[in-house]
């Protein structure tokens, strides 16, 4: 029986050399010619120089903060400073419909004493132009300023949002300015208005539902009921956003009657300077419908208006037609109309009536 061989590990300087012949001879097939792979092995072998574990680290946070750049970029959490004549104020239909003297020069006395300490919120239309989400006073006053010193006042820190639908956006802006400085009741009925106009939702209802989410039930009912107010009235009014709450649910449950007509035959054969006159002019009308309502309309849940009949027309546009206990009424809406086509219409309408 043959006498087994005992195997010894090589000790360090054995292996030390086993890696200096691997690194400097490439391995041969069976055929004696290297392949191209060991080579290129061989190559790499010796021309790497591995880094030390500082820089490793170093590279693996940059990387990583790269990263976290894009996201806070792409989730609109990056600020910048663009320059004014960049942002586009008429990019939404603005729901706050005046802005106080008063309020505008405390804010201009602030932001030239402190500079400007919250910044704007923007959404990029296209490159080099963004319109405007919320901070409308903040970019009047910024360009009141730069009118009187240019050199200075030449951008405004914005945060940049990612687009997303019409609806978020203008929820976004009667956010921004429900907590900065409340809304009128009307006001917040006409930017529900507006943005169902403007293709943001299907309905009224979905919009109040959407753009005033945190509000209560009841709160979100008396802001329909100014939506209503402002629907069939709001042409007529000079001094909407001064009508009281009180007032306002009191011109919409007149209207939810079938009042419209007489509303604004009270309104337009009025010439009211004040706010207090076109109540005046409103009231007689109010009460009177309000005695003549029947008793079983009192009390409890306001009734729903019956949803008019519509027809789509061409050039996107959509006619209504609703009837009222003295007559009846006629509604356009959709891109189409405008201005002129209202002067049109009225005028055909004088001539066939005359």
């Amino acid at each position: 029986m043959a006498k087994r061989r005992r195997l010894e590990a090589p000790d360090t300087t054995q292996l030390a050399d086993l890696e200096a012949g691997f690194a400097a001879k490439p391995v041969a097939d069976r055929m004696g010619i290297s392949a191209p792979i060991a080579q290129v092995a061989g190559d790499i072998a010796r021309d790497f120089v591995p880094l030390a574990p500082e820089a490793r680290a170093a590279i693996a946070g940059a990387s990583a903060a790269a990263d976290s750049w894009r996201a806070a970029e792409a989730e609109g959490r990056v600020l910048r400073d663009l320059p004014l004549d960049a942002i586009e104020t008429d990019h939404l239909v603005r729901d706050r419909m005046a802005m106080s003297p008063v309020e505008l020069d405390e804010l201009r006395a602030s932001i030239r004493a402190n500079g400007l300490r919250l910044p704007v919120e923007v959404v990029m239309l296209e490159e080099g132009h963004y319109g405007l989400i919320s901070g409308l006073r903040r970019v009047t006053v910024l360009r009141q300023l730069h009118a009187e010193d240019p050199a200075r006042w030449q951008s405004v820190r914005a945060l940049i949002r990612p687009p997303g639908e019409a609806g978020q956006t203008y929820a976004a802006m009667v956010e921004e300015n429900e907590q900065r400085a409340q809304l009128t009741p009307y006001e917040r009925g006409r930017i529900a208005v507006v943005a169902t106009a403007q293709g943001a939702f299907g309905s009224i209802e979905a919009a109040v539902d959407s753009i005033f989410a945190p509000a209560s039930k009841a709160k979100r009912s008396k802001i329909r009921s100014f939506a209503l107010v402002h629907e069939e009235l709001g042409d007529l009014l000079s001094f909407p956003t001064d009508i009281s709450e009180r007032n306002g649910l009191r011109l919409a449950s007149v209207l939810r009657q079938g009042q419209s007509a007489v509303l604004r035959m009270a309104l337009s054969s009025a010439e009211p300077a004040t706010a207090e006159l076109e109540w005046a002019a409103l009231e007689p009308a109010v009460r009177q419908a309000e005695a003549s309502g029947r008793p079983s309309d009192r009390g409890g849940r306001p009734k729903v208006r019956p949803e008019p009949e519509g027809e789509e027309l061409a050039a996107g546009l959509v006619v209504e037609t609703a009837r009222h206990g003295d007559g009846f009424s006629l509604r356009l809406r959709g891109a189409g109309a405008s201005d002129t086509l209202l002067e049109t219409i009225l005028g055909d309408l004088r001539k066939r009536l005359g």
